[in-house]
């Protein structure tokens, strides 16, 4: 590719597109990451380049209601202020859910995207967001080829009893199955891990991915076992906003004696529930970490509680475990949330020293521990672009 050739990655969700740019030439040595919040509202720009402050400005004074194809509009003006002799030679783009027979990184064309559109339903918060962020670009930069990178590919090597639910197997057949989400963050910290530590990145690994969507992977030679996360990313983990583990019992009593349909039910689980929820507060731990409120730290609570179950279960599934390493914006800064999931773990070998966890260490784990607890910054814009420049022979 030419010297001054960019490769963009999109992360297009249903208030904001997130979006970095690459050198596609230097060995994708980043540029800068951004994001537009507020689509449909008041939007907001607001980008850091390498080494700059980072800057922000309203895009609503001059564009109005910003939809997905404005916010594309948006970073394609600032790529040509910024970047006036450069090109943009490939987007890369995440999208959440690519069901059984996506399973490697694809070229986007139109028959892709219409395939994608069965997936809605399974993921209603960001699949139809996923593809608006994918029209828009396809209409900014109709020459450059754009690569689609799935979420739910990373664990298509789950073995049956980890995919199937205990239904007849004609739904199996049918789609319903453990798909598991956050795939990208995954296997970004499986290749960082692989360059870390290669010998521990063959042994038994959970990889905690807790921000305001909330998972956990278990992984074996760096490949997916099981996941927290099932049919949708309801599943598993309380999250900020979403319910986590559900008997699906409520769902028929929430029906039955309540009186809700489908999308009063959806609305709940996916909107109104987990941290926010339970706190009757915030979905932002940071929030209700600093809060006096008794359902405040009840929450956090149970989001630890939880945690600790999931951590026990995935182990059990690995057979043993070798190390832990938690990630996203709450494994990666929250160390009062990383004490209370792990204390008092000695039983399974998880030490964690408290020096260590309160400084953000890269190793908190204690040097007794049998277990190696690790904190490692996760980055799917850097996967998007990896996966882009492997497709394209970059």
């Amino acid at each position: 590719m030419h010297a001054d050739s960019l490769l963009l990655t999109l992360n297009a969700g249903s208030s904001s597109v997130k979006f970095a740019v690459y050198a596609a030439a230097e060995g994708l040595a980043p540029l800068a990451v951004g994001h537009i919040e507020g689509l449909d509202n008041r939007a907001t720009f607001s980008v850091t380049l390498m080494d700059q402050a980072p800057s922000s400005h309203s895009l609503a004074p001059d564009l109005g209601s910003v939809g997905h194809a404005q916010a594309i509009e948006a970073i394609l003006r600032w790529l040509d202020f910024v970047y006036p002799h450069a090109s943009v030679a490939a987007v890369s783009h995440r999208v959440v859910h690519g069901g059984t027979e996506h399973v490697i990184p694809a070229l986007i064309d139109d028959a892709l995207v219409s395939d994608l559109e069965r997936f809605v339903p399974l993921a209603p918060l960001h699949q139809p967001h996923n593809l608006a962020g994918v029209r828009a670009a396809r209409a900014a930069f109709p020459r450059t080829p754009q690569v689609a990178c799935f979420d739910t590919s990373f664990h298509r090597s789950h073995p049956y009893v980890a995919d199937t639910f205990a239904l007849p197997r004609s739904y199996y057949d049918d789609g319903i199955r453990r798909y598991g989400f956050h795939g990208l963050s995954y296997e970004f910290i499986a290749r960082r891990l692989q360059d870390y530590d290669p010998q521990l990145a063959q042994c038994r690994v959970i990889v905690a991915h807790l921000g305001n969507g909330a998972s956990m992977c278990a992984m074996y030679g760096g490949k997916s076992v099981a996941s927290t996360m099932g049919f949708t990313s309801l599943d598993g983990l309380p999250m900020g906003t979403r319910c986590g583990q559900l008997d699906p019992g409520v769902v028929l009593y929430l029906m039955s004696e309540k009186g809700m349909d489908a999308e009063a039910i959806a609305d709940l689980l996916y909107k109104d529930a987990g941290l926010k929820g339970m706190s009757g507060l915030s979905h932002d731990v940071r929030i209700l970490q600093n809060s006096e409120s008794p359902a405040a730290r009840e929450a956090l609570a149970y989001y630890a509680d939880r945690g600790r179950r999931e951590i026990g279960g995935l182990a059990a599934c690995l057979g043993g475990l070798d190390a832990l390493v938690l990630t996203g914006g709450i494994g990666e800064n929250a160390s009062q949330v990383r004490a209370m999931m792990l204390a008092d773990m000695g039983w399974m070998g998880l030490d964690i020293d408290d020096t260590a966890n309160r400084a953000n260490a890269t190793v908190i784990s204690h040097p007794r521990s049998r277990v190696k607890v690790l904190v490692l910054k996760t980055d799917e814009e850097r996967m998007l672009a990896e996966h882009a420049a492997e497709l394209l022979g970059v």
